[in-house]
């Protein structure tokens, strides 16, 4: 998939871990580290906009379009 998934950047870059940001978001640990590692084969707007509040970032901050390259 040409959809590359750069949440660990903006974890790293909020000072944030995985269980911090499942917290506030409320989703489950399990279901964020599929969609950190790319294996996600979509999200609901309604969870991109809460990790989007939660980290205080944009859509674009945390997916990236790189034709080529398989987002794992």
């Amino acid at each position: 998939m040409a959809i590359v998934v750069t949440l660990d950047n903006m974890l790293y870059a909020r000072r944030m871990t995985l269980t911090e940001l499942a917290g506030k978001v409320g989703i489950t640990l399990a279901n964020l580290s599929i969609l950190k590692t790319g294996k996600a084969r979509g999200i609901r707007f309604e969870t991109l906009e809460a990790i989007c509040e939660a980290l205080e970032c944009q859509p674009g901050d945390l997916l990236r379009y790189a034709p080529g390259e398989d987002g794992a």
